[in-house]
């Protein structure tokens, strides 16, 4: 028997705090739990259910802590076991559910298990847990395949005892040996040790990478396909059917608590493939990647609605919408851009932004994903209308893919510039005053804190607030009802429940509002001649 609060997460609206510029407590330069502590109400107040953290786990820091050393404690940057615990009952008190990122597919290449299998013979059980390979060529100095690893480069590195060892990601992230027992046993204990702590969920990273063909045969692809296969069936490393058996025994583990543990998969691959990881016995809800990379287009976008809500039908799951995390181009950028959709998976290319027009789309689109049937994620600091940051000095490029590219492709570091909270300089409240973030802030960010946008009941702040109080007290925005209205070229139209209406006009030219009472909330201020204008959402009820 399962009660009303075990499906909150069907529609719940989830923020994800990337901890290492989200808030800095001690004046080191990084985010840590007692920044995020100290913020835990001003993410209450903004109306959110749930917070998603990145990985806070030790780590070198590699890829931004997706490289995890020991997945049962806190990087010493970040703060340690016991405040973790404190920010987890503190956010509970406030209302707020709290989501890990786990990150299943590879260790850091400094986690202890690899360390042993560093020290231990070909063959041994050490390095089972891993995928030690003999390379190719009469001295093994040949690749053992072609594959290629998603920072660039291939995707094997040299042991140096001749084995190579598979790393899908950078070399400091060695995959695991998934058919291994132990590999399975050692996640499910670890899965266990966070939910007795109280924590509500997981997101699980590259969710569609822990299971490959035995035989790691060639692929013989071209280097753009290395990150989901898509152009390819029965791939040998992405998206394979054994995954669901490992899904099947953590959805177990999760249904044994009370108070039921949910999770999120970040799962990229094939159309009509991401139904297969949500049915009833294995994962709840997987992130939406073709909404998030879709063009702000009215054409395309209700093509992705439809199939997000039609596929993911057939086996009772939610869909998901998000339009911006830690991985992609901020969509504030995107939208500002000729071509509104992401463009490649790292993004090497900047291309001129009206970042005003893009402000405009991106709170159109805010009340178009908060409008839609299921759960949505807000990424830190869209909420306050943060840009790409695209000028940040070489020196300062940390994300792998700059020095895996040999300098060509700057990375995802432009979207994880630090929050800005209060004040007219940097660090604009992310630290104490005088300390010097990770990554340097734009001076312009005065005019996008927290504190400014409080103060400014038009900003993208109040915005975020408005739609996510409606969200919870309006009838017509619970549940899973939602039909498609007619309307004119280059515009969305949709009914939920109770006659609440979204209308979405992307199109160049302004067109008649529907026929209902007064909008509820509008992404901007309309005029009183009956038009919806270009770049504008509104929420109303029809008459």
């Amino acid at each position: 028997m399962t009660n009303a609060s075990d499906s909150w997460w069907r529609s719940a609206v989830i923020y994800q705090v990337y901890i290492r510029s989200f808030a800095d407590g001690d004046g080191d330069g990084t985010g840590d739990i007692a920044g995020l502590r100290a913020r835990l109400p001003y993410l209450a107040q903004l109306g959110v259910d749930a917070i998603w953290i990145n990985p806070w786990y030790p780590s070198p820091l590699a890829d931004g802590g997706y490289d995890v050393s020991d997945y049962r404690d806190i990087h010493p940057a970040y703060g340690t076991l016991d405040e973790a615990k404190q920010m987890i009952a503190e956010a509970h008190e406030l209302g707020l559910r709290v989501i890990l990122d786990i990150v299943p597919n590879h260790t850091s290449d400094q986690h202890a298990w690899f360390q042993q299998a560093i020290a231990a013979p070909p063959g041994s059980p050490e390095r089972d847990r891993y995928l030690f390979r003999e390379g190719r060529g009469e001295d093994g100095s040949l690749l053992p395949n072609d594959w290629l690893a998603a920072f660039g480069g291939p995707a094997w590195t040299r042991a140096d005892d001749g084995q190579w060892y598979l790393h899908l990601f950078a070399p400091e992230q060695p995959d695991l040996n998934w058919d291994n027992p132990e590999v399975r046993a050692e996640f499910e204990s670890i899965l266990r040790f966070w939910f007795d702590l109280g924590v509500d969920g997981f997101r699980i990273d590259v969710a569609h990478g822990m299971a490959k063909d035995p035989a790691l045969p060639d692929l013989g692809l071209p280097e753009f396909s290395v990150l989901t296969g898509e152009d390819q069936d029965n791939h040998p490393h992405w998206d394979r059917d054994g995954i669901h058996d490992i899904f099947r025994s953590w959805r177990a583990i999760a249904d044994s608590y009370l108070d039921r543990r949910v999770f999120v998969a970040e799962a990229h691959v094939r159309p009509g493939r991401l139904a297969h990881y949500l049915r009833d016995d294995e994962l709840h809800t997987a992130f939406n990647f073709d909404f998030l990379k879709s063009p702000l287009e009215a054409d395309r976008l209700r093509e992705v609605i439809d199939r997000s809500i039609t596929d993911l039908a057939t086996v009772g799951a939610p869909a998901t919408w998000v339009l911006s995390n830690h991985d992609e181009t901020r969509h504030v950028t995107r939208y500002g851009r000729a071509y509104t959709g992401v463009t490649t998976p790292l993004r090497g290319q900047h291309h001129p932004c009206d970042r005003a027009l893009g402000t405009r789309r991106a709170r159109a689109a805010a009340l178009l994903m908060l409008a839609l049937p299921g759960s949505a994620y807000v990424y830190q600091g869209e909420e306050l209308g943060l840009y790409e940051v695209e000028d940040l000095p070489e020196s300062v490029l940390q994300d792998p893919t700059w020095e895996r590219s040999g300098h060509t492709v700057r990375g995802r570091d432009g979207c994880r510039v630090p929050i800005p909270w209060t004040g007219d300089t940097p660090p604009f409240g992310f630290g104490p005053p005088g300390s010097t973030p990770w990554l340097p802030q734009p001076a312009d960010w005065k005019s996008y804190t927290a504190e400014a946008g409080q103060a400014d009941p038009t900003s993208m702040l109040q915005l975020y607030r408005s739609a996510l109080r409606l969200r919870r007290t309006e009838p017509g925005l619970s549940g899973e009802e939602f039909r498609w209205l007619d309307s004119p070229e280059g515009t969305l139209l949709f009914e939920r429940g109770h006659g609440l209406v979204c209308a979405v006009n992307l199109s160049d030219q302004p067109v008649p509002l529907p026929d209902a009472c007064g909008p509820l909330l509008t992404s901007r201020l309309l005029d009183d001649d009956g038009l919806l204008p270009p770049d504008t959402a509104v929420w109303l009820h029809r008459d």
